[in-house]
């Protein structure tokens, strides 16, 4: 039997194609993938990314000083000069200071050594009584010393000259990655709306802002907190008698900017020379609550009313993030771990598919804030009192 002729007047319906759905498994597997690749070739292309890195950082937190200067009629290039100037007189001044109080830690070395063996000669005889220890003599630990000074001296001079040399390499890098981003940052943002629909950009705008805002707030933020913990480190110490309390306070506080492990470090070794200058446990016990107390302000009132929420990351996401930033870059990455994190937090809330990562790398206070639909922008009462002061 022959099919009924087709009817020329009934509209066909297209076929469509059916879509090729893939398992979920072979996604988060290219998935796992990706990630991978990215954090080899950022770990393999490090010498070329951290500057990079540092250079983006300093660029957005000198950005309003040099747009600040063009409106005042100075030549984009001239205030671009000022501002790299600027950074290089702080951070001589830095070192000028910090150099001179280690030069004068490193004239009482040779007393500090002659007593550290007298605390490891009364160690060792606390061992031979209680435990039968066979103790070393001090001329055995002067020559297995000298034996291994004399082994490693080549290498350690060889390895001070490449740092020193990488040192000042990675700033000429800075300094001129600084230049080219301050100079051609309109070009840049041109490049990066070519790449953003029309309607799209006035929200990719106001991200970039936010994390202007948020790098900013980061950096200027914790070098007044360095200020404040160094002058309180110090008040501390002078008041414990700690030789080179000013050295230690300035020590510690710059290490402040490594978060959480920073501080640990900073009151360590203090805590040492002021138990081999004193032979008082107690005092070296001091020396650490100082430090500890200090930390306590400065996480819970020191911060809170200098940064506020700029950088709302909640402890357990600063601590991963510090961990891989040191597992990827070393000790600059540990420097540069929360601020990249923020970074991320201001992209990951902008962008609606990747929002729940923003919140979960925020701090719990937010999440709360705003279930309670409380205004973020209330300073709390130490921020008032912050800005009454510094007003």
């Amino acid at each position: 039997m022959l099919p009924p002729p087709h009817n020329l007047n009934t509209p066909r319906h297209p076929v469509k194609p059916q879509e090729v759905r893939q398992a979920p498994v072979i996604h988060y597997t290219f998935l796992l993938i990706g990630l991978s690749l990215l954090v080899f070739v950022l770990h393999k292309l490090d010498e070329i990314l951290l500057p990079l890195a540092f250079s983006a950082v300093f660029t957005l937190l000198l950005l309003p000083i040099c747009r600040w200067l063009e409106s005042h009629k100075v030549p984009r290039v001239l205030a671009i000069i000022l501002c790299l100037l600027l950074v290089l007189v702080i951070f001589a001044g830095i070192i000028v200071a910090f150099g001179s109080q280690l030069t004068q830690f490193q004239n009482e070395l040779p007393k500090l050594q002659t007593k550290l063996m007298e605390v490891f000669n009364q160690a060792q005889a606390w061992a031979h009584d209680k435990f039968g220890y066979d103790p070393m003599s001090v001329n055995e630990v002067k020559d297995s010393t000298m034996k291994s000074l004399k082994k490693s001296g080549t290498s350690y001079i060889g390895t001070t000259l490449n740092t020193t040399t990488a040192v000042l390499s990675n700033l000429a890098q800075v300094l001129i990655y600084i230049f080219c981003f301050l100079y051609y940052r309109d070009h840049l943002r041109q490049f990066m709306f070519r790449f953003v629909a029309p309607d799209k950009r006035t929200t990719v705008l106001h991200t970039v802002d936010s994390i202007q805002t948020v790098v900013q707030a980061y950096i200027s933020g914790l070098v007044k907190v360095i200020i404040i913990v160094a002058v309180l480190n110090g008040i501390g110490l002078l008041l414990l008698g700690v030789k080179f309390a000013i050295f230690f306070a300035i020590f510690a506080s710059v290490l402040a900017i490594i978060p959480y492990i920073g501080i640990m470090i900073g009151a360590t070794i203090p805590a040492i020379i002021t138990l081999v200058e004193t032979g008082s446990p107690l005092q070296a016990l001091a020396v650490i609550g100082v430090f500890v107390f200090v930390q306590f302000l400065e996480g819970n009132f020191i911060t809170p009313m200098i940064t506020g929420s700029q950088v709302s990351i909640n402890p357990l996401a600063a601590i991963l993030a510090l961990i891989l930033g040191g597992a990827l870059w070393g000790t600059p990455g540990m420097i540069l771990s929360i601020p990249l994190t923020a970074i991320l937090k201001v992209v990951f809330d902008a962008y609606q598919p990747l929002e729940p990562f923003g919140f979960l790398l925020g701090d719990v206070s937010d999440g709360e804030d705003t279930k309670n639909d409380k205004s973020d922008d209330r300073p709390s009462f130490w921020q008032r009192v912050w800005r009454r002061m510094t007003a």
